[in-house]
């Protein structure tokens, strides 16, 4: 998806057009080229230009005497060069102390991303999503609450701030005071290691002579093992901004079957979040313009993401907007917003 090969000066008309229409959502004359893009040139060179653009693909006409208008490759063209030498965006001060508040109220790691998601959908006034997955987490601790004779809520906290529960069927009954003691042997065994090796380890012991363990041990590592069997495949993901998203698709002309598709999508979380996961695949940013996606239901919109990977734990912040955004801002936003949420659980690990 790398940009494509044009002279300085198409280049520049090119990115001027792109944010003419991006501000105004009007077709851009060469008039107003000439005046704005500091080339110095006439409105007849501009033309010129222009129609050398429109053959390449990368502008068209939407009426005879109307001005131009960007397709996805002026797009690409126009983000590829804001990425050039672009340095990482500082996080939101704003941003930053909201999520330290959500933290502190909460240490639910789908608590915090529903509370990422809300701000950048808000900010943006589009779709947005917030990804956080538990490969490299590290355990801190696993926590046992006695919920009935033989019913236990098993928590397990990782080193990150996140935290996953899971309610678990004792084969026999406990009391309060064998749980602290599961727990703490379990705390003793395995604090510190990645939870993918906490897993591993726990299905061994279960493995070995009975004789080894007394039979509270062995509830302990089954209620372990019943807690983190999914650990590798689980994502926290949330997203929202259904509201922004048909505000602004209905605005950019985007049709009511295909914001409908996309709100379909948005309501299978999973079907979504395999997308996604297809898209974004390292740190750093993600850019995705247009006829680009690979799913034709996302072709009429842009998507843009930031990942940060932080001690093994990968987080994913974006959106998902008409391709006509504003990508210097939205950028900035998800790459400041993913940050920020970086340093947050940083510094509540």
């Amino acid at each position: 998806m790398g940009s494509f090969e044009l002279p300085d000066r198409s280049r520049r008309l090119l990115a001027t057009l792109v944010r003419e229409y991006i501000e105004t959502g009007e077709a851009v004359s060469s008039q107003v080229l000439a005046r704005e893009s500091s080339l110095g040139v006439s409105s007849a060179t501009v033309r010129n230009v222009l129609a050398q653009l429109e053959e390449m693909g990368f502008v068209y006409q939407p009426h005879t005497s109307a001005g131009r208008v960007p397709t996805d490759r002026a797009y690409r063209v126009f983000v590829d060069q804001l990425l050039e030498g672009r340095k990482p965006a500082k996080p939101s001060a704003t941003v930053e102390i909201r999520l330290r508040q959500q933290a502190e109220r909460s240490p639910l790691m789908g608590d915090l991303l529903s509370d990422v998601s809300h701000l950048v959908a808000r900010a943006a006034r589009v779709v947005a999503f917030a990804i956080s997955d538990n490969e490299g987490a590290i355990l801190q601790r696993i926590e046992f609450v006695l919920l009935g004779a033989q019913r236990v809520l098993v928590v397990v906290v990782a080193a990150d701030g996140k935290v996953t529960q899971k309610t678990v069927e004792s084969d026999g009954a406990l009391r309060s005071d064998d749980l602290v003691r599961a727990a703490n042997y379990l705390n003793t065994e395995f604090a510190g290691l990645p939870l993918l090796d906490v897993r591993d380890a726990v299905a061994a012991r279960l493995e070995m002579d009975r004789s080894l363990y007394d039979e509270l041990l062995r509830r302990a590592l089954r209620l372990a093992q019943a807690s983190l069997e999914d650990i590798s495949r689980q994502q926290a993901f949330s997203v929202e901004g259904a509201s922004a998203l048909i505000e602004s698709g209905s605005a950019d002309g985007v049709s009511l079957a295909t914001l409908r598709a996309l709100l379909e999508m948005m309501d299978e979380k999973e079907r979504m979040l395999h997308l996604l996961n297809e898209y974004i695949d390292g740190p750093g940013l993600t850019v995705i313009i247009g006829a680009e996606h690979t799913a034709p239901g996302l072709r009429p919109f842009s998507l843009i993401a930031a990942t940060a990977v932080d001690g093994g734990a990968t987080r994913t912040v974006g959106i998902i907007g008409p391709t006509r955004i504003d990508y210097s801002r939205t950028i900035a936003l998800v790459d400041g917003t993913s940050q920020a949420v970086s340093r947050v659980l940083r510094s509540a690990s």
